[in-house]
């Protein structure tokens, strides 16, 4: 990005304050209040005025080495954070054991019956899989059943993205009119082209009740979760999001879509990048990701582009 473009977009940052100050921005003065609590950034021996004199005696910290970092997450962020560590086994709602519950896959594949009922020309499935959180040991309350048909995208059409693109919206308006739950985790439906490459470290073939990629729980422990980046890295976005949010209160519908667009090509490629580490799924960009997904975050974002564009396009005169 130009220097240029750089100071444009700081410009539209204070702009987008009611003061002209980003201390002025609710997210700020979070992580101000924070500052203030952990006393990462004065020492008790200096001035908190620098009108006064020296605001620090010695070397100030940096902020993030405290050793009470997490003191000002409220209750919500730090069970978000929590959801990522590592449970003893397979969830028991879906697995007896490492085998899935019969019940269980019966349902699964009903669902994929249905969902393919719905498509006008007939395809060869290949698999139906469950990957994600809840196929491995890193599941949570926030983890649900994400469904994958694999079907070969080049033999229903040459141009493939255009058949990703068609298999994306009968996944959007399938999940849209149905709100299905299995012992308390809903089901996402996918279709997926089958020459696509596995990311997951565990994937369930639900067609053939065995494993493809069996999840190890000893090669999951071998990536620690970094809370502190995660959260670091996923507030940044958050406070991008309440940016947004203010410069469409204000009208600047032409900024507020801008800082939209940008966002959420920023969050795709945050996971792209995330899921082409070594760490994979257990990257710090994958789970700030998850983070966004689970507090809502992203959500609000795509719910934001909506309205900013039906502000737009809208005549109140």
């Amino acid at each position: 990005m130009s220097f240029e473009s750089k100071w444009k977009n700081y410009q539209r940052i204070i702009e987008s304050t009611s003061k002209g100050h980003l201390s002025a921005n609710e997210f700020q003065q979070k992580m101000k209040a924070r500052r203030a609590r952990n006393n990462v950034y004065t020492k008790s021996s200096g001035h908190k005025n620098p009108s006064v004199g020296s605001p620090f005696s010695t070397k100030a910290n940096s902020f993030g080495k405290s050793n009470i970092y997490f003191e000002g997450l409220n209750e919500a962020d730090q069970e978000v954070l929590d959801s990522f560590e590592l449970q003893a086994e397979l969830n028991p709602a879906a697995f007896e054991g490492d085998v899935m519950i019969p019940e269980i896959r019966e349902r699964l594949l009903e669902i994929v019956d249905d969902f393919i009922d719905g498509i006008d020309f007939k395809m060869d499935v290949e698999d139906i899989t469950l990957t994600g959180s809840l196929a491995n040991y890193n599941w949570s309350k926030y983890s649900d059943f994400d469904l994958h048909i694999l079907v070969d995208y080049a033999a229903i059409d040459a141009d493939q993205d255009l058949v990703k693109r068609f298999f994306q919206d009968i996944k959007a308006i399938w999940n849209i009119r149905h709100n299905i739950f299995l012992k308390g985790y809903e089901v996402e439906v996918y279709v997926q082209d089958s020459g696509e490459k596995h990311i997951s470290t565990g994937v369930y073939s639900v067609q053939n009740d065995e494993w493809d990629i069996k999840p190890e729980k000893e090669e999951t422990a071998r990536f620690p979760i970094d809370q502190p980046n995660i959260e670091k890295k996923a507030d940044d976005i958050a406070f991008q999001i309440d940016r947004a949010e203010k410069l469409l209160k204000d009208d600047k519908l032409t900024d507020a879509l801008d800082a939209i667009d940008r966002l959420k090509q920023k969050v795709r490629n945050l996971r792209k990048t995330g899921l082409s580490k070594e760490d994979g799924v257990y990257s710090v960009e994958n789970l700030a990701f998850k983070t966004l997904r689970r507090s809502g975050d992203l959500e609000r974002l795509s719910t934001l582009k909506n309205k900013a564009y039906d502000k737009s396009m809208s005549i109140t005169q």
